[in-house]
């Protein structure tokens, strides 16, 4: 199975943005992909150090889906990830997607870089 995304299989269907008084600010946005929907939610806190921890909120210890994608996340963009999902154990391909589509929005939303140009600090 292909697991590229490309903007043929994924679309994205609502977005929505709130800045909070402290100048944190939540993404909601939605995804499909191969008939798939993906509900995503970034909270980006205003105050972080640089220090790059992975923490994972689902998901029992058998379960690493999560951790595995947020520390890929924290080690490709350099920030601190908090990932909450419910993907399917041995879903490589739903899992790749979800890390593909989380990265083009933090991109997009100018959280970090595209790996050309370096993350941001």
């Amino acid at each position: 199975m292909d697991s590229t995304l490309n903007e043929e299989n994924s679309s994205s269907r609502s977005s929505k943005i709130d800045d909070i008084d402290d100048g944190s600010q939540i993404t909601c946005f939605n995804e499909i992909a191969d008939d798939v929907t993906f509900h995503f939610q970034i909270i980006r806190l205003h105050k972080q150090n640089n220090m790059v921890s992975v923490t994972s909120i689902l998901g029992g210890a058998s379960d690493n889906t999560g951790s595995s994608i947020s520390r890929r996340l924290a080690l490709k963009t350099g920030l601190n990830i908090i990932l909450a999902c419910n993907i399917p154990k041995n879903s490589p391909k739903l899992e790749a997607d979800a890390e593909k589509m989380l990265v083009k929005k933090l991109i997009s939303l100018g959280y970090t870089r595209p790996k050309s140009e370096g993350v941001s600090s």
